[in-house]
C-alpha cells in the first residue's frame, strides 16, 4: 500500500544511474519539526520507517508527529509499529517458521484457495550454519569428512529447505558449509540502503531487518538497523505484519583516540561489554560516535554490533560514512549502488561527517581507545573481562571458586544423631586417579588446561585485521619451533569463504594448519556448542580426575557447560590469544612476562616475540584481501556443493509430510481453519513454565550444544 504521504515528504533522488522516490527527512524538517537533524541516527531510520509505511492502520500522522518531535531526554512511552525490510534466518530457529509457511499451504487447500499465493511478503534469506560440528580436527580434510556427517545427521532438514527455496517466492537459502550468517549477511545479503519498485516507480530507503538469531546486531556495524526476535514475531514480518515497539532510549557511547599496538577490536568489545552490563542498556539503542570511529574499520564496527545482545542493547550501531563506501567496494558491491548508498545518506542526514554536529542522545558515554588492553572474559560470562596481564591470578581465583562450589555439592551429609561418618573413604576423584593409566604426551593434563582452543564464530572471523594476526602468530610460532600441546583440541572456522581465500593467499593458512588450526567447516561450530567430543584420551582424564579445563575461543557467549559439556571454564579471546593459549596448554601463565614456550634449543620464547606489529597485519591485509574474492565467492552462494544439489527434492507447491519424521512434522495449527477467525475466549488455570532469577539467558532456558546420554537430562530423554 501506498504512503499516506501526509506532510508530504515523497521526491526524488538521482544517483548511480538511476532515479528513485525517497521520503525525505529534510522535508520533514522543513515542515516544521527542527529537531530531526539532530535526532540520533538510529531515530531518523525508524522515523523514515513510519513516513514510509503511513497508512493510517498501523502508522498514523500522529506517530510521526509523535517521532519527528521526540525529546529523546525525556522518559514518556510512545508505542510505534516499525516494517523490517526483510528478514534473516538461520537453520535452528529458521526452519520452524519455514514450516509453518507450508502448513499455511496445507490449511489454504483445506479452505479451496491456492496454495500458491502463501509466500513471504518481505524478502527472506535462510544460511544454514548452525549444524555443522567438530568432530575431525587437525586433519587436511577435516572441513570435508565434518560436512559429511553434517548431511548424513540433517538430510531430512535439508531436504525441506531445498523445496522450499524452489517452492516460495521472495525466499532464498544459503547452503550448508558457505559461512555464518551474520558474516554472509554483512560480506553480501546487506543493502544498506534498499531498493524497491512499487506502483512503477522505484523507492529507496534504509535497509533494516530482524533475525531469528540475537547476534543479527552485527550489521549494525555497517549501519543497519536490525535485531534478532523470536520465530512468531519472525514470521510475522515475513507475512507483512510490522513490530509494534515503544520509541527507545538511545544511549550514546564516544569514542576518542585510537587503539594502541597490539590491541585489537574484541579487546575493545570485551571491554564494552564490561563497561555497558554495569551501565546498563537492557531494551535500548546504542549508537557509537566520536572522532574514534575514523580508525576503526567496518569489520571492527559489525564486532562492536555483534556482541550487542552480550551487553544489553537492543542494537549498537555506527552510522554510514566513507568507511561504509570502502567496504561496499572492497565486498564487490556494485558500483552503482553504492553510488546510491553514498547520495541517499547524504541526502537524508544519515553520513557521517567528522566535525557535524553530534545527535542528542538520552545519556552519554565516553571512551578512549588508547586504553584498550589485550583481554579474555570469563570464566563464564561474556561481561566478566579479564585483562591478558592478570588472566593468571584471575583464573587461580575463579578455580578456588568452582573447586569451592564442586566441594560444597558433593560434601557428604551431616550424620544424625546416632549415627558416625565413614571413617577413611578415599573421594571419587583421588581414587580413580590411581587407576587411571595416562596416555603418553598428556601426564600434563590438569586443572586449568586449555583443552579447547577455537578461531570460530562470525565475532572475529569477519574481522581480517585479527584472523590475519592469528595466522601472523602461528607463523611465528612455527618458525621457532613450537607446538599445539597434545591435549588441545584446535579448530578453525572460517565465517566465510573468502577468509580461506585471503589467509591462503597471505601465504598463512599452512602455518595454521602446522600447529592444527586446520579448516573444520563453515558454521557457527564451538561459538554455539558443537564443538564436538574431547578427544577419548583426554575425556578419560577429564571425567575421571573431575577436572575443570578451560576452552578459549575467538565467540561471543561461554556460559558454563554450553562450550562443551565437559568444559567448565570458558574464555573469549582473540583469534591470535587463541593460537596463544593452544601453545601455551594452560591458563596458570602469564603470557604478558612468563615464556609461552622454549624453542628446539630449549630458549625461552615469549608471547611478544610471536606478536606481529600492526603494519605487519596491516600490509598483508593489502597484499591479501582483494574485492575479486568477494565476486567470485559470492557469484554462486545459493547454488552450494554436490552434496547439496543432490539432494533428492520434492516437487510440488505442498510439501509432501513424511508421518514417520520426527523433525519435519505438520503442525495442527491449521487443521480445522476457517475463514472467519474464531473469537479469542478467556484462558483459565494456565500455569508458568518458568521462574527464573537474574543473569538468565537463553542458554539456561534451552541450552546449546550435545547433551551427555549419562547427564539426568540425557537418561530422562533415552528412558
Amino acid at each position: 500500500m501506498a504512503s499516506l504521504n501526509s506532510f508530504n515528504t515523497r521526491t526524488r533522488l538521482t544517483a548511480g544511474g538511476m532515479t528513485v522516490d525517497v521520503f525525505s527527512l529534510a522535508a520533514l524538517e522543513r515542515a516544521g519539526f527542527s529537531g530531526v537533524a539532530r535526532l540520533p541516527y538510529s531515530l531518523k531510520i525508524l522515523l523514515e520507517n513510519l513516513l514510509r509505511k503511513e497508512d493510517g492502520r498501523f502508522v498514523d500522522a500522529a506517530d510521526i508527529r509523535a517521532l519527528a518531535g521526540w525529546d529523546v531526554t525525556s522518559k514518556v512511552q510512545k508505542e510505534i509499529a516499525f516494517a523490517p525490510a526483510r528478514v534473516l534466518l538461520q537453520d535452528f530457529t529458521g526452519v520452524p517458521a519455514v514450516v509453518d509457511l507450508a502448513a499455511m499451504r496445507d490449511g489454504m487447500v483445506r479452505l479451496g484457495g491456492n496454495p500458491a499465493k502463501v509466500n513471504p511478503l518481505q524478502p527472506v534469506e535462510l544460511v544454514i550454519d548452525h549444524s555443522v560440528q567438530v568432530d575431525h580436527y587437525a586433519e587436511r580434510n577435516a572441513a570435508d569428512l565434518n560436512a559429511a556427517l553434517e548431511f548424513g545427521r540433517n538430510k531430512e532438514r535439508y531436504t525441506f529447505l531445498r523445496w522450499g527455496q524452489e517452492a516460495f517466492h521472495n525466499f532464498r537459502v544459503v547452503p550448508p558449509d558457505t559461512g555464518i550468517v551474520h558474516q554472509v549477511n554483512l560480506e553480501y545479503l546487506a543493502r544498506v540502503i534498499f531498493k524497491e519498485d512499487a506502483d512503477g516507480t522505484t523507492v529507496a530507503y534504509p535497509d533494516t531487518l530482524v533475525g531469528t538469531d540475537s547476534h543479527t546486531t552485527m550489521v549494525n556495524g555497517l549501519g543497519v538497523v536490525g535485531w534478532g526476535v523470536g520465530g512468531i514475531e519472525a514470521e510475522a514480518a515475513m507475512l507483512g505484519q510490522p513490530i509494534s515497539m515503544l520509541i527507545p532510549e538511545v544511549v550514546g557511547f564516544r569514542l576518542v583516540d585510537r587503539l594502541p599496538e597490539g590491541a585489537t577490536a574484541t579487546d575493545l568489545v570485551l571491554t564494552i561489554t564490561e563497561r555497558l552490563r554495569k551501565f546498563g542498556v537492557v531494551g535500548k539503542f546504542v549508537e557509537f560516535y566520536g572522532p574514534g570511529l575514523e580508525s576503526l574499520t567496518i569489520a571492527d564496527r559489525a564486532t562492536l554490533g555483534n556482541m550487542s545482545p552480550e551487553y544489553g542493547a537492543t542494537i549498537a550501531i555506527c552510522p554510514i560514512d566513507d568507511m561504509t563506501l570502502d567496504y561496499l567496494r572492497l565486498t564487490s558491491r556494485d558500483e552503482d549502488h553504492v553510488q546510491l548508498v553514498e547520495a541517499y545518506a547524504k541526502e537524508q542526514g544519515l553520513f557521517r561527517v567528522a566535525g557535524a554536529p553530534d545527535p542528542v542522545y538520552t545519556s552519554t558515554l565516553e571512551l578512549n581507545l588508547s586504553t584498550i588492553e589485550p583481554s579474555l572474559a570469563g570464566p563464564k560470562r561474556p561481561q566478566d573481562r579479564v585483562s591478558l596481564r592478570q588472566s593468571k591470578v584471575r583464573f587461580h581465583q575463579a578455580l578456588e571458586t568452582m573447586l569451592a562450589e564442586r566441594k560444597t555439592k558433593t560434601a557428604p551429609a551431616t550424620p544424625k544423631p546416632g549415627e558416625t561418618a565413614a571413617v577413611g573413604a578415599i573421594p571419587a576423584a583421588v581414587s580413580a586417579v590411581a587407576e587411571l593409566e595416562l596416555t603418553p604426551g598428556i601426564d600434563d593434563l590438569d586443572h586449568g588446561s586449555v583443552v579447547i582452543a577455537a578461531i570460530t564464530s562470525c565475532t572475529n572471523t569477519s574481522n581480517p585485521s585479527v584472523m590475519i594476526g592469528a595466522g601472523l602468530v602461528a607463523r611465528n610460532a612455527v618458525l621457532r619451533g613450537l607446538t599445539v600441546k597434545p591435549w588441545v583440541k584446535t579448530s578453525l572456522a572460517p565465517g566465510s569463504l573468502v577468509v580461506t581465500e585471503y589467509l591462503e593467499a597471505a601465504g598463512l593458512l599452512e602455518y595454521l594448519a602446522q600447529l592444527g588450526f586446520n579448516v573444520v567447516g563453515y558454521g557457527c561450530t564451538t561459538c554455539i556448542g558443537n564443538s564436538g567430543p574431547l578427544p577419548d584420551h583426554v575425556s578419560n582424564v577429564v571425567k575421571q580426575q573431575n577436572l575443570v579445563v578451560v576452552s578459549v575461543l575467538s565467540g561471543n557467549r561461554n556460559f558454563e557447560g554450553r562450550i562443551q559439556s565437559q568444559v567448565r571454564a570458558n574464555y573469549l579471546a582473540s583469534p591470535p590469544l587463541v593460537v596463544a593459549y593452544a601453545l601455551a596448554g594452560k591458563m596458570q601463565i602469564d603470557l604478558t612476562s612468563e615464556p609461552i614456550g622454549h624453542d628446539p634449543e630449549g630458549k625461552p620464547v615469549y608471547l611478544k616475540e610471536l606478536w606481529p606489529a600492526e603494519r605487519e597485519i596491516q600490509e598483508t591485509m593489502l597484499r591479501a584481501v582483494k574485492s575479486d574474492m568477494f565476486r567470485s565467492r559470492y557469484s554462486t552462494v545459493f547454488d552450494g556443493d554436490d552434496r547439496w544439489r543432490g539432494l533428492p527434492v520434492p516437487v510440488g507447491e505442498l510439501f509432501a509430510w513424511d508421518e514417520e519424521s520426527t523433525y519435519i512434522r505438520n503442525p495442527p495449527f491449521f487443521e480445522g481453519l476457517t475463514l472467519e477467525p474464531t473469537p479469542p475466549t478467556d484462558i483459565f488455570n494456565a500455569r508458568a513454565l518458568a521462574v527464573l532469577g537474574d543473569s538468565v539467558t537463553t542458554d539456561h532456558i534451552s541450552p546449546a550444544g550435545s547433551i551427555p546420554a549419562d547427564s539426568p537430562a540425557g537418561k530422562y530423554l533415552i528412558e
